[in-house]
């Protein structure tokens, strides 16, 4: 008996094999490259990276079909080695391989030139390219120069008053060359194929494909054959190196989305495209194919455009499918699609024959068994992306900043907000306890429950008290938005586990006496949450919560938001969505201007509330609230208005809620937004680092 014979027939479809070239593939998920998972390290010097080997293996265990590493660049991002001169890597590659190919999956290691204008620079790195005193210091270690070079002179997506440096021939020939002598190592390690990033995403070998990026006037620019010229190169040399029967799969972006420097399309706009239109994608993919590319591994977008690439939560499910639909016609290689993919809408189309894989990339972040899990009819236990972004690609930048992301969080990607052991799977780990303890735990949101969660896994005895008539606290408001259903799934999780793990939680149960409660157990996290910031102005008294707009019984159209955090911007992009009239009002002249929120995220809100018709005063404030209105002010012009509105929400973000602060007992813990203000990542890994310690 196989062991798809029992998967329910909606799924079946994602259970037949298919072939690259001769390479047979057991099933159609494809878990796609994500930065931080590759297999030769990160953007630090190359060498057989051992924690991403564990994830890659563990994928293939849990049933990842075709399990594809995280891109790599030819030639090392610190350090600037050429990956083919680490032997001793491809030496622990190949003794890694037999391993990995007991699991029956196969494996693409996905080989890349680079990111051009794409690469994500932070202040550091334009200190370095506009101070040439410190970049020369520096270069040995890090030639950031080199990172950023592009087709020709362009801006830097991340700091655009910046441009990239054109590469030499001299230097693409090189790289084209490195492909292929890196290839054959791969190939000669026992890896099953490589996958070549990519005219895709607005990266190194994208930016030369694009006819308003490139510039060039040798055989690398002008003409659409001298646009593609690198990618073909790359595969040919390859083709040429490891033979016609090794596969070469292409990361490939169907259209660009883009309407300019630093401009994307919104779902459903009507734009000229900036970028690769898809006319042109229809004739590109054909003579791709006819290079010798196997496989085209699709989505859209570009870092200018990057939510359609990296789909926030505000993306529509199988936001790309209909242009890579479209674009298989024009192929006869297998396609695979990508992008907030709808698991059963994937297996849909696989069995109509109008895609071949389905990729999946972050779902293998938050829960690395959700394909056992739909094999074995489980799938009410699969823990949800929410597509958050806030430990797996945290890129994040204002107006004025590069990327503000800390250097911590760049050399260690594909981590994930709800699942701490991915990537850190021995930091993270349940150890079971010795001593089990009882532990009450005082508030029910998620840092609470998480607590609970890993308390109880490990052995102790965990109680949670909850004030409210329900669990989850502000994550009850943030759900309820009609764009959050994985966040409403998540929830759903949650309460199956406590459920599971036969957790008490007394809910209409409020705790003041913390004294009381250390003497009845013997440890007490606390986890109770924050409340709104206020500002000294005149009928601040009036403004209204969160929770009164989005949970509450009255229903407003004209919604002042005062502040333009990424609360009141999702909040706004609902109102807008359900055709009512918000105003956001921000101090700051930008949108979402903490750290910590990624790029792909903040740029769809900056972007989607002016395409929604949503006025946006930056640099502005309310300075009086009344019945009825507002007045706003405009800081920099001195410009005062009214502004007539049913209500004010107070969009001005939250503080800490310790109302235990003043006792200290080495038996009380704290845990999530009482402690610090933070995203949820900040509050699972916290509840993690303090359940660990019990």
């Amino acid at each position: 008996m196989g062991k798809y014979d029992n998967v329910k027939k909606d799924y079946q479809p994602l259970f037949t094999p298919w072939k690259i070239c001769d390479v047979e593939i057991p099933n159609r998920i494809v878990q796609t490259s994500m930065g931080g998972t590759s297999l030769f390290g990160w953007l630090e010097p190359c060498h057989f990276d051992k924690e991403a080997a564990y994830h890659i293996l563990n994928r293939a265990q849990e049933n990842v079909g075709l399990v594809l590493p995280g891109m790599q660049c030819v030639r090392d991002t610190m350090g600037k080695r050429w990956l083919y001169q680490n032997k001793k890597m491809f030496k622990d590659l190949a003794e890694w391989m037999p391993e990995f190919h007991k699991t029956g999956s196969k494996l693409f290691i996905q080989l890349a030139g680079g990111f051009g204008r794409s690469m994500a620079i932070n202040q550091m790195m334009v200190d370095m390219l506009e101070k040439k005193p410190f970049g020369a210091v520096a270069k040995p270690f890090l030639d950031i120069e080199y990172c950023c070079a592009s087709c020709s002179e362009t801006p830097n997506r991340w700091y655009p008053s910046l441009n990239a440096r054109a590469m030499t021939v001299k230097e693409i020939q090189e790289m084209v060359e490195a492909f292929a002598k890196t290839a054959k190592m791969c190939k000669d390690a026992g890896v099953d194929g490589v996958e070549i990033h990519a005219v895709h995403e607005g990266y190194l070998l994208d930016q030369f494909t694009i006819a308003n990026w490139n510039y060039r006037t040798d055989q690398y620019g002008g003409s659409f054959e001298n646009r593609f010229r690198f990618p073909v190169e790359i595969v040919q040399a390859i083709k040429k190196e490891c033979g016609d029967d090794f596969p070469v799969a292409l990361r490939y972006s169907v259209v660009s989305k883009c309407k300019g420097w630093l401009q994307g399309a919104q779902p459903g706009e009507e734009f000229e495209e900036f970028g690769r239109d898809m006319a042109e994608s229809e004739k590109a993919i054909k003579y791709l194919e006819d290079a010798g590319y196997d496989m085209f591994d699709c989505d859209n977008g570009t870092y200018d455009s990057w939510y359609w690439a990296h789909p926030p939560v505000y993306m529509p499910d199988n936001c790309n499918l209909e242009d890579v639909e479209h674009i298989k016609k024009f192929t006869t290689k297998p396609v695979v699609c990508a992008g907030k993919m709808d698991i059963k809408t994937a297996a849909k189309e696989i069995k109509a024959g109008k895609i071949d894989g389905l990729g999946i990339a972050r779902q293998n972040l938050v829960d690395p068994e959700w394909v056992t899990k739909i094999i074995e009819g489980r799938e009410d236990e699969i823990k949800p992306c929410i597509r958050c972004h806030n430990a797996c690609f945290s890129f994040a930048k204002s107006k004025h900043t590069a990327n503000t992301q800390t250097l911590d969080d760049s050399l260690h990607l594909a981590r994930c907000a709800l699942t701490p052991s991915t990537m850190q799977h021995n930091k993270y780990k349940i150890v079971p306890t010795k001593s089990p303890k009882k532990v009450a735990i005082v508030g029910a949101g998620f840092g609470g429950l998480e607590a609970a969660l890993v308390l109880k896994k490990r052995g102790h005895m965990p109680t949670v008290f909850e004030k409210d008539d329900k669990m989850f606290g502000l994550y009850n408001t943030a759900a309820a938005m009609s764009f959050k259903d994985a966040d409403k799934m998540l929830m759903k999780w949650y309460e199956n586990e406590i459920k599971k793990n036969d957790i008490d939680v007394r809910l209409n149960t409020e705790i003041n006496d913390i004294t009381s409660l250390l003497k009845a157990y013997d440890e007490v996290i606390v986890s109770v949450g924050t409340f709104p910031k206020a500002l000294h102005i005149k009928g601040f008294e009036k403004t209204i919560t969160f929770t009164d707009l989005l949970l509450g019984d009255k229903k407003y159209d004209k919604i002042v938001f005062l502040g333009g955090g990424q609360s009141s911007c999702e909040a706004a992009y609902d109102a807008a969505l359900a055709g009512k009239h918000p105003v956001v009002v921000e101090f700051q002249d930008d949108l979402i201007t903490a750290p910590g929120t990624c790029l792909a995220n903040s740029s769809f809100l900056r972007e989607a509330l002016p395409y929604k018709n949503v006025p946006v005063h930056l640099e502005s404030t309310v300075t009086e609230i009344g019945d009825g209105y507002c007045m706003i002010k405009n800081v920099a012009t001195g410009e005062e208005w009214k502004e007539e509105c049913d209500c004010i929400v107070n969009g001005l973000g939250f503080v800490p809620n310790d109302r235990f602060a003043g006792t200290k007992n080495k038996h009380l813990h704290r845990v999530g937004t009482c402690v610090k203000w933070g995203n949820l990542r900040d509050v699972i890994w916290g509840a993690w680092d303090v359940a660990m310690k019990i």
